[in-house]
C-alpha cells in the first residue's frame, strides 16, 4: 500500500490523496467564484507545518499562498496559468515531502 504523504481539499468537498500534477490541474480548473473558489493541499497529519493554497480573484487569475513554517516561509503570488501553477506547486510539494521522510 503507498503511504499518503499529502492531499488536496476543494471547498465543494472534493478530495484527492497523493496527488499528481494532472490532479492538482484538475481541481484548479474546476475552481469557481461561486461555491468552490478554493484548493488547500496539505500533509496529511494532525498538525501539518506546512501547506498551498489556490483561490479564485475577484476578475482573472488565481492567488497562490505557500507557507511552511519549518522554513519561516510564507509567500503570495498572483497567476492566471493553470498549468503554471499545477507544476511549480507540484515540485514544492515534492521538495517538502522528501524533507520529511
Amino acid at each position: 500500500m503507498v503511504a499518503r504523504y499529502y492531499g488536496a481539499d476543494s471547498e465543494n468537498g472534493d478530495r484527492i490523496d497523493d496527488l499528481s500534477e494532472d490532479a492538482l490541474f484538475m481541481m484548479i480548473s474546476d475552481l469557481n467564484a461561486s461555491d468552490n473558489t478554493f484548493v488547500v493541499v496539505q500533509p496529511d497529519e494532525d498538525d501539518p507545518v506546512w501547506f498551498a493554497s489556490v483561490a479564485v480573484l475577484d476578475g482573472d487569475g488565481y492567488e497562490v499562498v505557500r507557507c511552511d513554517t519549518t522554513r519561516n516561509e510564507h509567500e503570495v503570488t498572483t497567476s492566471t496559468s493553470i498549468n503554471g501553477i499545477a507544476r511549480d506547486l507540484t515540485i514544492w510539494m515534492a521538495a517538502r515531502s522528501i524533507r520529511s521522510r
